[in-house]
């Protein structure tokens, strides 16, 4: 029997999943499309505090995804290697997009207008550097997403029901992972 998500585990995923998604689609859309500087200011303001509050989310969500990694004495297959590989790669990715969107602030960060974090970088090479790795890792990380999406959309249509185990609505007599009460 497949295991299920903890309700913590699945509650970072959810909040993960469309704050990347969002800031992904909307980020991509004023960079790439006419849109208004009203409009760019909105979804810029809106995405860079969304992703400030995701960073301590995704700090935890990172360490759990490191502590299942421990060694069970299992073999895995190469399917579950592949999945391991990608989802790590998804990690590392949004963690460099994280940092690097950070980095490449030119002003104060402002979240929601609530608290002003100051800027790391003065030096407008380095902030040109982490602006240049900051959009390459968020073209990288659409194609991961993607990615995930058609592996999610492969298991649910081989009957693999991993849309359920990473929901709220447990099967009966689902057994929660290791470690993920």
């Amino acid at each position: 029997m497949h295991s299920n998500y903890s309700g913590r585990r699945v509650l970072l995923h959810w909040l993960s999943a469309v704050i990347i998604l969002w800031a992904l689609v909307s980020g991509f859309y004023v960079a790439y499309m006419p849109v208004s500087a009203s409009v760019e200011h909105w979804v810029g303001s809106l995405n860079v505090s969304l992703t400030t509050l995701l960073i301590p989310l995704f700090a935890w969500r990172a360490w759990l995804f490191v502590r299942e990694l421990e060694p069970h004495g299992q073999v895995l297959s190469l399917n579950k290697r592949l999945a391991l590989a990608v989802h790590t790669l998804i990690y590392l990715t949004v963690g460099v997009v994280l940092v690097t969107g950070v980095l490449m602030m030119k002003s104060a960060i402002s979240v929601f207008g609530l608290v002003r974090i100051p800027h790391p970088l003065d030096d407008p090479a380095l902030i040109e550097l982490a602006n240049v790795i900051h959009t390459g890792s968020c073209m990288v990380l659409s194609g991961l997403v993607a990615l995930h999406l058609c592996a999610v959309l492969w298991h649910e249509c081989s009957g693999r029901r991993v849309v359920r185990r990473m929901s709220f609505a447990k099967a009966p007599g689902a057994v929660i992972e290791r470690g993920q009460r």
